[in-house]
């Protein structure tokens, strides 16, 4: 006898144990190999998990219950360590078929770099998306000290693969003058220290488009979120970052992913940041997940 998996800490709570039927798939992406502070994010996803025990499974923000969305926990990708481009690789890959199989990707990082292969796995499925990009750090740069293969490079490549107008950044208070000038330049949407309310501005401009979401926990203030690699002084409180994500349950777009990156919990004794992420990612499942 094996007892439910779904209560074990092992996978995100009630999680359905069949991948063919789930709606949304969630997976983790543990590596931490480009990090240019300190490193521990590839443990996040396995935390997220364990925090996710805590939770109650009904959410009064949604009015919604986890049994009603049906999501599979995929678990984590196994990256070979120290190796950036084959990582990427493997995740580009992998997302690819579950966009493929018509699954809601909700991926857990890991670093922030680990988004950029799930942009270009997009880019093969939609000719035209939007990205949302909750986070401290604008992440616009070309290479950090010669390696273009950084985790403060993501936001800067996506700008040129689906083009800067096509990318909105919120809650960003940290970055090189140039990547702030670049942001005013380029054509990308810019939100500087705020997430709710400029969203509420922005969503109904898209209306009726493809969006991917991307959320960096260092959003919140270091105060809600300890547990991170970057750490900023100045962030949002966790109750902001929940209003966001229900506005853009709310907005009439079409949600097509989302993950949330840069939990490193041996940071933080306390774990009030995975517990923090894993209602993050409740409130996601619950109301992104059509």
């Amino acid at each position: 006898m094996r007892f439910d998996e779904a209560y074990s800490g092992n996978v995100f709570i009630l999680s359905k144990p069949d991948y063919k039927t789930a709606d949304a798939v969630l997976y983790g992406m543990p590596m931490d190999w480009t990090v240019s502070f300190r490193p521990g994010s590839r443990f996040g996803p396995a935390r997220i998990r364990e925090a996710s025990l805590g939770l109650e499974e009904y959410s009064p923000y949604m009015d919604k219950h986890l049994e009603e969305v049906n999501y599979f926990d995929a678990g984590d990708i196994p990256l070979p360590f120290g190796n950036p481009q084959r990582s990427l690789d493997m995740i580009e890959e992998y997302v690819s078929t579950l966009l493929a199989d018509n699954k809601f990707p909700l991926g857990m990082g890991g670093e922030h770099l680990v988004t950029w292969p799930v942009f270009k796995a997009l880019k093969q499925k939609y000719d035209d998306y939007v990205v949302i990009h909750i986070d401290a750090h604008a992440d616009l740069r070309e290479q950090y000290e010669g390696e273009v293969l950084s985790h403060s490079t993501p936001i800067r490549k996506v700008c040129d693969l689906i083009g800067a107008e096509n990318v909105y950044s919120f809650g960003i208070r940290s970055g090189m003058r140039e990547e702030f000038e670049f942001a005013k330049t380029s054509g990308m949407h810019m939100y500087k220290f705020d997430v709710a309310e400029p969203l509420k501005e922005v969503l109904p401009t898209l209306k009726g488009r493809n969006v991917y979401v991307t959320i960096d926990i260092d959003v919140l203030d270091p105060s809600a979120a300890p547990g991170t690699g970057t750490a900023e002084a100045g962030g949002i409180t966790s109750k902001e970052l929940l209003e966001a994500i229900q506005l853009i349950a709310k907005a009439d777009i079409n949600i097509i992913g989302a993950d949330l990156v840069e939990v490193a919990p041996i940071y933080d004794p306390s774990e009030q940041t995975p517990i923090a992420a894993s209602k993050f990612l409740r409130e996601i499942l619950l109301g992104w997940v059509k």
